[in-house]
């Protein structure tokens, strides 16, 4: 199994990405990124793996991936369908630099899910706090 980490351009907070991938299901419309190359470890990640979400500066979702789907537009050039479990499971933050396009994440580097049934005093903490915390390696 092999995870993929994605920039989630655009949303300011989980919510905002739950709300638009809301609306894409109510017009009918499938959870899907598109992006120029087909990933060539895809058998691997279609055996389980996630996307991970980074949203303003922080991995704090995943969604599973179910397909990963070879095209070609209108022009001649490939593109690849990834397309999402409508499933968001929020994660326990974790701080990444900006980044263009999608990367691979290994399971053992990927965080944990976040149980919302028993939050941590850390997802209570601003985020900032959160984030210096981390660079002080006391998170």
């Amino acid at each position: 199994m092999l995870h993929m980490l994605k920039m989630c351009v655009g949303c300011d907070s989980v919510d905002d990405l739950r709300q638009w991938q809301e609306n894409r299901l109510l017009r009918g419309e499938g959870l899907f990124h598109r992006t120029r190359n087909m990933p060539r470890r895809a058998a691997e990640i279609l055996a389980g793996g996630s996307l991970y979400w980074i949203i303003k500066g922080d991995i704090r979702l995943r969604q599973r991936v179910v397909g990963l789907d070879p095209g070609v537009d209108g022009e001649g050039r490939r593109f690849c369908l990834i397309r999402f479990d409508p499933d968001l499971v929020e994660t326990i933050r974790q701080t990444r630099r900006p980044m263009q396009g999608w990367r691979y994440l290994e399971p053992a580097d990927a965080p944990g899910d976040r149980d919302p049934a028993h939050p941590d005093d850390v997802e209570t903490m601003p985020a900032q706090m959160q984030k210096e915390l981390r660079a002080l390696g006391l998170l």
